[in-house]
């Protein structure tokens, strides 16, 4: 089996070929990562050389490079990290965001039907069901309606509705799975928790959005890669799964969670001006998912000292 990952050389995509790499000794991978700003190779060095392992460069916006690499490669499934996931960015400058999350995602999917992909998965995210008030409101399902409230968001909802107009015009074999907040090794250090860290370690104040009660449900990393194999190989094709840990905390309450585990002070807490259309709450239910068998078996409390060192070691060596 010939497993195509996109975005293999950012945080998740890169934690996904290692988990699988491990998980399947006889299958073989290609990385296809346009080695942005947060797409590093050194993610993925300790397989670089193997031989049932293949780094490639390059654009999913390219239809020309992407008809090439599938012709030579010719991939059995495809996994499709690569996007632009950074809600402040695509406040900032959406245009790349459509660029690279929908035209980018509709190259893949008509290379997929010209050369016959056995299965498409697309990796999404909650934030393409909107917000949930703070108190009260229950947990996102698969049939929430669609209600993106930043430009990151609404071109991980148009590229979902895209890859399920493939599966019903075409017929083309797709599984999407909505993933929430992700925490883990590797993680570019714009993301929250590596930046608190960061910050910390340095002694600066630790920027927090309006008060900081925010609420998001968060997931270790190899959870969210063990729920995506298991939609590869029990998901029903068609189907919109949603990943989480029923981990909900809010910002301020996870920052203080980690200056405890620095030894750090909360003073070093500075609140700014909130982020433009920032979402409350997000919460979704995980029960379809469930229902095949998977279930986390991380959580922030056993992993959060662990995860603090790590990058300590890695930021300040």
């Amino acid at each position: 089996m010939k497993i195509l990952v996109t975005g293999g050389c950012g945080f998740i995509g890169s934690h996904f070929l290692r988990y699988m790499m491990k998980a399947y000794p006889d299958d073989f991978f290609i990385c296809l990562d346009t080695l942005t700003y947060a797409g590093n190779k050194n993610n993925i060095a300790d397989f670089l050389n193997r031989s049932r392992f293949t780094m490639v460069e390059g654009n999913i916006r390219d239809a020309d490079f992407v008809d090439t690499l599938f012709a030579t490669h010719k991939p059995d499934i495809l996994v499709h990290f690569a996007a632009e996931t950074h809600v402040d960015r695509s406040i900032v400058g959406p245009q790349v965001f459509l660029e690279t999350n929908v035209i980018g995602t509709g190259v893949l999917l008509d290379a997929c039907l010209r050369y016959g992909i056995e299965h498409f998965h697309h990796v999404s995210t909650d934030e393409v069901y909107g917000a949930l008030p703070l108190q009260g409101g229950s947990p996102f399902t698969e049939q929430s309606p669609l209600k993106p409230t930043s430009p990151y968001a609404a071109s991980k909802a148009s590229s979902d509705l895209l890859v399920l107009s493939y599966y019903k015009t075409y017929g083309l074999p797709v599984t999407i799975s909505r993933c929430s907040n992700n925490y883990g090794t590797h993680q570019y250090p714009e993301k929250l928790i590596p930046l608190m860290i960061q910050k910390a370690l340095q002694g600066k104040p630790l920027p927090v959005y309006g008060d900081g009660l925010n609420v998001r449900d968060w997931i270790h990393v190899v959870d969210h890669c063990r729920a995506i194999d298991y939609i590869l190989q029990k998901g029903k094709v068609g189907e919109v799964y949603n990943i989480g840990a029923r981990e909900e905390i809010s910002n301020i309450d996870l920052v203080k969670l980690m200056l405890n585990v620095l030894g750090k002070p909360h003073e070093l807490i500075t609140y700014v001006p909130d982020r433009l259309g920032h979402d409350l709450r997000y919460a979704i239910d995980s029960s379809k998912l469930e229902s095949l068998g998977w279930k986390p078996e991380y959580t922030i409390e056993e992993t959060l000292k662990e995860l603090v060192e790590w990058y300590r070691k890695r930021l300040f060596k």
